[in-house]
This record gives C-alpha cells, sequence and structure tokens, in this order.
C-alpha cells in the first residue's frame, strides 16, 4: 500500500517510544546548557540579544569585511543580493559613533540598524511569553477536543518533544533565535498537531484492527507532511540561492521540525496510543 509499509505491529510500545524519549532527554539537557550560558533556551540573535546591523552593497569577501572591521564586534557576515549583511554585537556609544563613521568611509550608501539592550531583553519576554503561551492554548484546545486524558498528553508530548528537539538542534548548527525563526517556531505548534489529530481520531473513532487503523493513518499523514515538507524545502532552496538569509533560516527551522514530527507522531505517539489501546481505551 503507497510508497511505505508501515507496519508497528511486532513491537512494543516501549520499543516505539525509546528512541525519541532518549532524544528528547538529549535535547532537553542541551537546552538547559544553552539557557546557562545565554539566558535563552535557543541562543539569542541581535533581535533578542541587541547590536548593530549593517547592510553595505559590496563585492568585497567576508575575509576583507572582517579584516576592515577586526578593531569591533562583528559577529556574522551574510550574503545577500549584490553585497553583505553584517551584525555587530553590543558597544558603547563611542564605539558605535566609530562604527558608523567607518561604515559610511567605505560603504557610503550602507544602511546601518542599531538594536538597544534593553530593547532586545524586552523582546525576549515577550518571544517567551508567546511561545507558552501559544503552546497553552493548543493544549486546552486538545485536550476540549479529546477528553481523555492519555489521548490527549500523546498529543501534547509529541509537539512538545517537535519544539524541544528543534531547539536543542538549533543550538547545534549554529541557528540563532531571531523574529523570524521564533514566527517558525511557533508555526511548528500547529504544523504539529495535524497529523497527531489525524492518528488520533483513527485510532480512538473508528472500527477495526488497530494495525490496520495505524497504517491507514500513516499514508494519509504522511503524504500530509511530505507536501509542506516540499514547500518548506523549495523555500530552503530559492533562499539559498537569492541569499535571503531570513527565509533560509525559517525553512532551516520548518524543515528540521517537521523531521522531529515525523518520528514523533509515527513512534511516540504511536507507542502510547498503542499502550492505551492495549489497555482498553478506545473503540
Amino acid at each position: 500500500m503507497g510508497l511505505f509499509n508501515y507496519n508497528i505491529e511486532k513491537y512494543s510500545p516501549k520499543q516505539l517510544v525509546i528512541i525519541p524519549l532518549v532524544i528528547l532527554a538529549i535535547s532537553l539537557v542541551l537546552i538547559a546548557l544553552n539557557t546557562v550560558a545565554t539566558g535563552m533556551p535557543v541562543t539569542p540573535g541581535i533581535d533578542f540579544s541587541g547590536g548593530t546591523a549593517v547592510t553595505v552593497i559590496t563585492t568585497d569577501t567576508k575575509e576583507q569585511i572582517t579584516s576592515y572591521f577586526a578593531n569591533y564586534p562583528l559577529i556574522e557576515v551574510s550574503d545577500m543580493n549584490n553585497g553583505k549583511f553584517l551584525k555587530f554585537g553590543l558597544m558603547d556609544d563611542a564605539k558605535y559613533t566609530s562604527l558608523t563613521s567607518l561604515v559610511n568611509q567605505k560603504y557610503p550608501n550602507a544602511r546601518i540598524d542599531q538594536i538597544g539592550e534593553t530593547f532586545g531583553k524586552a523582546l525576549q519576554s515577550q518571544a517567551v511569553l508567546a511561545l507558552i503561551f501559544s503552546f497553552i492554548g493548543m493544549s486546552i484546545v486538545i485536550f476540549l477536543s479529546f477528553r481523555t486524558f492519555v489521548p490527549a498528553v500523546a498529543v501534547v508530548l509529541s509537539a512538545f518533544a517537535d519544539m524541544v528537539m528543534t531547539a536543542a538542534t538549533m543550538n547545534i548548527i549554529g541557528i540563532p533565535l531571531s523574529l523570524g525563526t521564533l514566527a517558525a517556531l511557533l508555526m511548528l505548534i500547529g504544523y504539529s498537531v495535524d497529523s497527531d489529530i489525524l492518528l488520533t481520531n483513527r485510532v480512538l473513532k473508528r472500527q477495526g484492527k488497530l494495525n490496520d487503523k495505524l497504517s491507514g493513518a500513516f499514508h494519509t499523514g504522511i503524504i500530509m507532511t511530505s507536501t509542506t515538507l516540499a514547500a518548506a524545502a523549495a523555500m530552503l532552496i530559492v533562499s539559498w540561492f537569492g541569499a535571503i538569509q531570513i527565509l533560509l533560516e525559517i525553512s532551516t527551522v520548518l524543515l528540521i521540525g517537521l523531521l522531529f514530527d515525523i518520528m514523533n507522531t509515527w513512534l511516540t505517539n504511536v507507542g502510547i496510543l498503542k499502550w492505551y489501546v492495549q489497555k482498553g481505551g478506545g473503540k
């Protein structure tokens, strides 16, 4: 049936959930370490930590730019169409004035944007609250929809694991938390529950053998997820060739989160539901 054969009849619930739970535990440790180091679960970008962003139209290489601004806290040099995007860390007023003068001297048409540390800290708090309230809202809707504790917990746990694993991977590969990647994480909350709701409804509200219901739900769910993966991959390719940094980061976060969602839906959630049904829950 279809391109994939999904048959987990020979696997116990414990075998299904063990690998995702180990990865979740490792991810939580990595996030805890990053929180201790930076004060945020995901390393904050310039939007949340404060600093100076400079957009220049130039053919200079990254090495030339790095050398030119060697006396300033240059964090990153990114490619963009016909130029470069520079990120500098926090500086005092004298240093910032000096940097502005140096930039205007070499790149007269440069655009300089400064984000203060206080404003960045305020955005940090708002970002954390946005993620927390979005997750709580999703959890309330799930519990009201199913009104059965174990299946609802399975959906919420899978969504939580998606977020945690994606955040840990962002720290590993060096994607900072920006307004764009925050939006991607918020979108993941919605994406992550789609296949979980489909799976849970198929298992609890339809008659038939458990393995047949799981297989049917998988083939429908994997098609849904694949279309979103294809869209995110297309955006990644376009942003890569177009050197659009913000779209590149958003598409990368979405791809990572969706891949983790496949694992958490069809291993973690299925494992919990299989245990629940074997214990007499559902039809």
